[in-house]
């Protein structure tokens, strides 16, 4: 496709044919009637024009608009301040989520999920506080979250084995919620 052996070679003619350079002959009354300006638009407008030009129903819809009524009181926008606002909502939301600046009583899920499931082992008060220290949570805030929220428990005699037909091992358990006053 791309090399010259299976491209057809293209031969011109090595005479000038009879016709080559030959032209009408020109008149000149033909040259001055090409060259005799058109005339415009406007200087053809007849009475018929003028009229169907006016739009009496669109001039009487726009009377009954009235003139346009501007609200000087409206607060510009700007885009600009948008972005910066933004911009400094998520760097205040990172530093925030950063580990070595964590904030009193507020968590990830991963890492409440974490502190519900081992507030169920704990068994004393100093236990309960230690723990609360630990994820940086007030004990009362931790025992209010703990009256709504908490983790499922796996109950262990419900746990079930099987095998499908393609040898994939497949556990089902039963949940049970523990609530603690």
């Amino acid at each position: 496709m791309g090399s010259s052996p299976s491209k057809a070679v293209r031969t011109l003619p090595k005479e000038k044919s009879s016709w080559a350079g030959s032209r009408t002959p020109f008149k000149q009354d033909s040259a001055q009637e090409i060259r005799r300006p058109r005339p415009l638009a406007f200087e053809n407008k007849t009475d018929a024009v003028e009229a169907d030009a006016k739009d009496p129903q669109f001039m009487s819809k726009l009377s009954q608009l009235g003139p346009v009524r501007v609200d000087h009181h409206m607060r510009s926008v700007r885009p600009a301040d948008y972005v910066q606002q933004m911009y400094r909502s998520r760097l205040q939301s990172e530093v925030e989520a950063l580990p070595s600046h964590s904030t009193q009583n507020r968590l990830l899920a991963s890492s409440l999920s974490e502190l519900l499931e081992s507030r169920k082992t704990v068994k004393s008060q100093a236990e309960l506080q230690a723990l609360a220290g630990q994820y940086h949570i007030d004990v009362t805030k931790l025992d209010e979250l703990a009256k709504f929220i908490n983790t499922p428990s796996i109950d262990e005699s419900t746990i079930v084995r099987s095998k499908n037909q393609d040898g994939e091992e497949t556990l089902t358990m039963m949940a049970s919620l523990s609530v603690f006053y």
